[in-house]
């Protein structure tokens, strides 16, 4: 049977649909993996466990609606380790200045449930 969808709907707003279907597929499976790692347990000497995609889900997830598009040819996905970037915004590898300036990521961050003192999270407001 042919499909007559082509026809009917134009080009912009299947890659529009298809595009909102993949970012729902990958937000979806992300929170699968942070409900597995919520079931992790750590020993002395860890003390805080920092998961942004809890506490910065809205930055994060505008993140991956802007730029998490059918066609792209890269999304960066990941963490860098330090304490800025992701764990302050919820974009990979994300300086809070190219963040909201050059990516004009929005949304709300909160705190982790536990927070290092030394390790202070601020948000879209880290400098």
């Amino acid at each position: 049977m042919a499909d007559i969808s082509k026809d009917i709907i134009p080009a912009k707003k299947r890659r529009t649909e298809a595009s909102t279907d993949l970012c729902d597929e990958v937000l979806q499976l992300e929170q699968d993996l942070c409900c597995n790692l919520d079931s992790l347990k750590f020993s002395t000497p860890v003390t805080h466990v920092y998961n942004p995609l809890k506490y910065a889900k809205e930055t994060h997830e505008d993140y991956v609606r802007k730029f998490c598009k059918v066609g792209q040819k890269v999304l960066f996905l990941g963490m860098n380790p330090g304490p800025f970037g992701m764990a302050q915004n919820g974009v990979p590898f994300g300086d809070t200045k190219h963040v909201k300036e050059w990516l004009q990521i929005v949304g709300q961050v909160n705190k982790p449930e536990k927070e290092h003192p030394k390790r202070p999270i601020h948000g879209l407001d880290c400098q």
